[in-house]
């Protein structure tokens, strides 16, 4: 049915397109520039009009023009460019048919790295499906190159089938959101659409409209360093200082013994030596009120630290990062029964989950586009073991069809 979408993957994901970090630049790599490039050649061959790619953003958008004379909503669907900083060079995708839902599958040749259904009992769900996996020393890239695929061949069908009504619809491929930094720079007024979905999901199913509330913190602690055999009263051990900030920290309260919507704080690195050391944290809560609890308490310690010493010597800086896009998204769950409805259509179960974490999507709602998300079909994501199905794919694909279909019935 959709004879280009896998060989669309695979030439996808053979392009290496990590983000960075450290980098200062939007687009944080320029792996991501040249594959946003030659994306754009490839939309504009397909036959979606207007597209451009906004060297500012890093952002390629282009457009599929409405085909009805009816007043349709117009839609837009987003997916990113970046893969996670994993090594992502010279993927090279191994093809699993029928698999059998039980077998352990060896990716590489060692047969050091196995996938098996201890370890990854998701696995068990693709009896008979064909997957798509490593070769065990790099990650795939489904998360979000399926995504790119799917948007992409859903436009090129609905180009080859004009018989299928729809309104416009717009399609963007952007940089950085593995990083956090992806939507900072999204020009709401080059997307002019009503409502959006990211295609940047795991499972087929997954339809997300509540993300985390996120900020990241940084502590800097000055130490006083002096001979430990004359220390009674005088030092103080930076790197003693920040082990007791974390113990005041909720213990439990932390990614490895938290679920569902439950909030925590996230030890990400500390560092340092007796005079100095540093802590970096991020924060997470689904509830924006205990989201700012958070926040206060941390920021409680930190003074009451300083009150003990009699003077400044922990330094916090925190910063939001993104909020939960349902508190945008609530206020119309029509853009969420469409998808439902579409889903049922075509014989998919929708499972509705907070996602415990961000997209894109989360800013994008906040600059105006509720941007709720949809399962792409990776699993395992961000490193060797990740792997997809193709008919997930294929079901991803089908779905962003019968959203753009019944869009144009309401």
């Amino acid at each position: 049915m959709y004879k280009n979408l896998v060989p669309r993957f695979i030439d996808y994901v053979k392009t290496e397109t990590r983000s960075d970090a450290t980098s200062t630049t939007t687009p944080s790599t320029h792996t991501q520039v040249e594959f946003a490039l030659t994306l754009k050649k490839e939309i504009e061959e397909i036959g979606l009009s207007d597209v451009f790619y906004n060297e500012k953003n890093g952002f390629l958008i282009g457009t599929l023009p409405s085909n009805t004379d009816k007043e349709v909503r117009s839609i837009g669907f987003i997916a990113h460019l970046d893969t996670a900083d994993f090594n992502a060079t010279n993927v090279n995708p191994q093809f699993v048919e029928n698999y059998d839902g039980e077998s352990d599958i060896t990716l590489d040749k060692d047969g050091k790295f196995k996938l098996t259904t201890t370890d990854f009992p998701n696995l068990k769900n693709y009896k008979g499906q064909t997957l798509i996996t490593t070769d065990g020393s790099t990650l795939l890239g489904a998360d979000d190159k399926s995504g790119i695929a799917e948007i992409v061949t859903a436009m090129e069908y609905l180009i080859a089938h004009p018989e299928i009504e729809h309104g416009k619809i717009m399609v963007a491929f952007g940089p950085d959101e593995e990083i956090g930094v992806g939507a900072d720079k999204f020009d709401v007024s080059e997307f002019d659409v009503d409502f959006a979905y990211t295609m940047d999901g795991g499972p087929v199913g997954e339809l997300q409209f509540e993300t985390f509330n996120g900020a990241g913190a940084t502590i800097k602690i000055e130490g006083k360093n002096v001979h430990p055999g004359t220390a009674k009263n005088t030092m103080i051990n930076a790197i003693q200082v920040a082990i007791d900030i974390q113990n005041e920290l909720p213990q439990d309260e932390v990614p490895e013994k938290t679920e569902g919507r439950e909030g925590f704080f996230h030890l990400l690195d500390l560092s340092g030596v007796p005079e100095e050391a540093n802590m970096a944290y991020i924060i997470r809560d689904h509830d924006m009120d205990k989201f700012k609890a958070r926040k206060a308490l941390l920021q409680d310690i930190v003074d009451r630290k300083n009150k003990e010493f009699g003077q400044d010597r922990v330094t916090l800086t925190m910063e939001d990062s993104y909020y939960n896009m349902g508190d945008i998204i609530q206020k119309d769950m029509s853009i969420i029964s469409l998808v439902e409805e579409a889903m049922t259509n075509i014989d998919i179960k929708p499972l509705v989950e907070a996602v415990r974490g961000g997209t894109d999507g989360s800013k994008i709602s906040y600059l105006g586009i509720p941007t709720p998300n949809i399962f792409a079909g990776g699993e395992n994501m961000h490193g060797r073991f990740e792997f997809v199905a193709v008919e997930s794919m294929e079901k991803a694909t089908s779905l962003i069809v019968e959203i753009a279909r019944l869009n144009a019935t309401k």
